[in-house]
């Protein structure tokens, strides 16, 4: 069985589940290289990403197995990865590539039981040294820029469009979450968007440009803060404070010291997994301040509630924006995040809002939960939620894929570099919940 490929097995005698009905995650192999001993742990949802958690240790058995049982509060969607206890030994494919999330629905009763094979792990040796890839357009605002909010510190990134100080202009806003994946692959564990790099080749091409302000995330506290409701088994419920950070604090000190059109149809919000959730709610919940959203990959399934907002939710016109994204080859279970994105859409459009003008839905065959996907799908969706407000740029045709009402589904072929399979992630080289 290849790597980040799962089964469940939920056993039943005579209509009963089986003795203490145990939830159990098996590696039926792993590679020959594995040093004699070496501790192999999982990461994943469950304890924050932590690669080398005792408490998440698999046990060896018979025939070179692996396995840990898991307490049984752990139900329901979970993600994670096998690593020798940090990421920088994390599990790899058999050519020594990057590998997505594993997924795994864990039944909320009973006994179950996921296995699956480690391809390959990370060789420290082989990994190139980190360099700073920020162009000349990215500057840090601040290292600590207070979050009253949350009595919390953040480091806070801007970039301005390359003319910006050549130029009495005013430009459109995007907000990102998870800055550290954003301009600089130094402080990125599996690459970057390279949303800096986008934006001034497109500018180079006649676009008008925008400015885009990243905000890291909290690491330990990004769970917390990316979502607005509480998950009994992985926290959240700090997303409302978060985003009160963004209207109330971090966009009024934008807007008095930048250039920026301070105007809703000029301000977006963008990310991806969890950050994709929280841009969501941000959009929905101030639809008077941002008019754009940018949700790649959502993590609908952390918080069942968004539906709820969704479906009370009514479309501030004019022109109100969502751009949504979701890969067909996400996790373990890919079909079960598309269905919630078209879930979402179903409720969006029976909700008032139009789709394929006010709501655009994306799926692409090729997709995985990572930077490289993310990167690479970034010029299509800032050039349809910024069309009249910049210049526009030619859309490259792609091949039509069988698709659902509601979507767009293309299978495109992988062309920007970056490891696949980490998603945004709690803390400098460490994937987090998606």
């Amino acid at each position: 069985m290849l790597a980040g490929v799962g089964a469940l097995a939920a056993a039943a005698i005579g209509g009963a589940w089986t003795l203490d009905a145990q939830v159990t995650l098996r590696l039926t192999s792993v590679p020959a290289s594995t040093p004699s001993g070496a501790p192999i742990f999982v990461a994943g949802s469950f304890n924050r990403w932590n690669p080398g958690d005792s408490a998440f240790r698999l046990m060896p058995g018979a025939s070179g197995e692996y396995a840990l049982t898991l307490a049984d509060s752990i139900r329901g969607p979970v993600e994670f990865k096998f690593t020798l206890g940090s990421w920088e030994r994390g599990e790899v494919d058999a050519s020594g590539g990057g590998v997505g999330n594993r997924r795994f629905v864990i039944p909320a009763t009973g006994a179950a039981e996921y296995t699956g094979a480690v391809a390959g792990w990370q060789d420290p040796a082989k990994l190139p040294p980190k360099v700073h890839t920020a162009s000349a357009s990215v500057s840090v605002v601040r290292e600590s820029f207070a979050m009253p909010q949350l009595g919390r510190t953040r480091r806070v990134w801007i970039y301005l469009p390359p003319d910006y100080a050549r130029s009495t202009g005013r430009y459109p806003v995007l907000y990102m979450h998870d800055g550290q994946n954003v301009f600089d692959a130094f402080y990125g564990f599996a690459g970057e968007w390279g949303v800096d790099e986008t934006l001034d080749s497109l500018h180079a091409r006649g676009d008008r440009g925008v400015i885009v302000v990243a905000v890291d995330n909290g690491e330990s506290h990004r769970l917390d803060e990316y979502s607005p409701w509480r998950n009994v088994r992985y926290g959240g419920g700090e997303g409302e404070a978060y985003v009160d950070f963004l209207v109330k604090t971090l966009k009024p000190y934008v807007d008095g010291r930048y250039r920026t059109r301070p105007g809703r149809l000029d301000t977006g919000v963008a990310g991806s997994s969890m950050g994709g959730l929280i841009s969501l709610y941000a959009v929905l919940k101030h639809p008077d301040v941002f008019g754009r959203a940018m949700v790649f990959s959502p993590s609908l399934w952390f918080s069942p509630a968004v539906f709820d907002l969704a479906r009370a939710a009514r479309p501030v016109r004019p022109d109100p924006r969502i751009y949504f994204l979701m890969g067909g080859r996400e996790g373990d279970t890919p079909d079960a995040a598309v269905a919630d994105q078209r879930r979402m859409i179903g409720t969006l459009a029976a909700a008032g809002f139009r789709v394929g003008v006010e709501v655009d839905s994306v799926v692409r065959a090729d997709g995985m939960h990572s930077e490289w996907f993310w990167r690479r799908e970034f010029p299509a969706a800032y050039r349809w939620l910024f069309a009249d407000r910049a210049a526009p740029a030619p859309h490259r045709a792609c091949a039509i894929a069988p698709r659902r009402a509601g979507d767009r589904n293309a299978a495109r072929p992988r062309t920007s570099a970056g490891a696949s399979g980490v998603p945004h992630r709690p803390s400098q080289g460490a994937p987090c919940a998606g």
